[in-house]
């Protein structure tokens, strides 16, 4: 069965996830002494298909950069012009998502799809269009489109795993995509605007009136479509995030495990899960930010985050913030002892009644 272009997902292996669950119960520790930290091993045993599981050696962030028309009508506190320097600021190695992916063993891709600017032909290979429309007043992409930033996304998916990447990162840049993000939100929860509306970028009293606007106005033309993800993307959201969903829908083909940032990227995962069903057996949520729309599609998607340090800044940063805690898992599974390896009793042998027939 193909669901939108995209093949069937198969399920992180369930047969490997028992024998880590059987191996995490011989480790040197009391039975779920290391809690959440346990069940995230025992995910990626199940994701690699095998246990105990290895170290994550290629760890890449793809930042999905893409302007969008919606900005030009003052729902953002920075201007459009802000995305594109940004771009030039992560290939400078200036950005958190530099900064973050350094310390976390990552590496940082970036790939320009709607910059409504010239970048660096080294970002450029996958751009489909400059800005997406204004999606409170017109589509955001045409069919063709659509379809070129699905494309894209899976393209973007292959060719890093293909280059052996174990580990993605889904980033965002783009100055004015929460607005889109909250419509893309708000429509598949069914929640009312005023309800999952945040500041993004920090905008103001009136900014935030404008945006609590025009997201009701693009939900209005987005309702018809709800029930086509493709559809949906290309009226309401923008090539960005049909590149993110593509990305996300295409890892969980491949069976590679996928770290989840913020609203964005969140938002477009509930549309891949839509493109690709049990695609979201193969994401990890990275952190809640403090957008509202995020804790309403992490809800939607049944994640409970590793981190909540009230980020919001995108980029892949809070998914490298978490980073670390899943490589302490992997560590934890794979490098302790067990009982028997470090000759230590086990519960069992500390409450055993002595042997009274030697």
């Amino acid at each position: 069965m193909v669901t939108h272009g995209f093949g069937p997902v198969a399920p992180p292996d369930a047969q490997t996830r028992a024998a880590a669950e059987q191996r995490q119960a011989q480790l040197t520790k009391p039975a779920g002494a290391l809690g959440r930290l346990e069940m995230l091993g025992n995910w990626v045993a199940a994701c690699q298909g095998v246990c105990p599981p290895k170290q994550f050696e290629r760890a890449r962030v793809v930042v999905f950069a893409g302007d969008h028309g919606v900005a030009r009508h003052g729902v953002s506190a920075y201007p459009s012009e802000v995305t594109a320097q940004m771009v030039a600021n992560f290939l400078g190695g200036g950005a958190a998502v530099n900064a973050l992916a350094t310390i976390a063993g990552a590496t940082v891709r970036v790939a320009d799809i709607s910059v409504d600017a010239e970048t660096d032909p080294v970002v450029g290979k996958h751009k489909v269009r400059r800005s997406s429309g204004s999606i409170d007043r017109e589509d955001a992409l045409s069919e063709a489109e659509v379809q070129a930033a699905l494309a894209a996304g899976r393209a973007i998916a292959d060719e890093e795993i293909d280059g052996g990447a174990d580990l993605l990162v889904a980033g965002d840049m783009g100055i004015g995509n929460t607005t889109p993000a909250t419509v893309l939100i708000a429509t598949l929860t069914d929640t009312e605007p005023i309800a999952a509306v945040g500041r993004g970028t920090g905008v103001d009293d009136a900014g935030w009136c404008r945006k609590v606007a025009a997201i009701r106005d693009a939900m209005r033309r987005a309702r018809p479509v709800v029930k086509d993800p493709v559809d949906l993307l290309r009226v309401a959201a923008g090539a960005d995030f049909a590149a993110m969903a593509g990305f996300l829908a295409q890892a969980a083909t491949r069976r590679t495990p996928v770290i989840l940032d913020g609203v964005v990227v969140t938002a477009a995962a509930l549309v891949a899960e839509d493109l690709a069903a049990g695609a979201s057996a193969w994401w990890l949520a990275g952190h809640r930010s403090t957008e509202p729309a995020h804790q309403l599609a992490l809800r939607q998607l049944r994640m409970e985050p590793l981190v909540d340090l009230g980020m919001r800044l995108g980029e892949g940063s809070g998914a490298l913030t978490a980073l670390p805690i899943l490589r302490a898992a992997v560590a934890a599974l794979a490098d302790m002892a067990t009982f028997g390896e470090a000759g230590v009793s086990t519960a069992d042998a500390e409450t055993a009644p002595p042997n009274l027939t030697k």
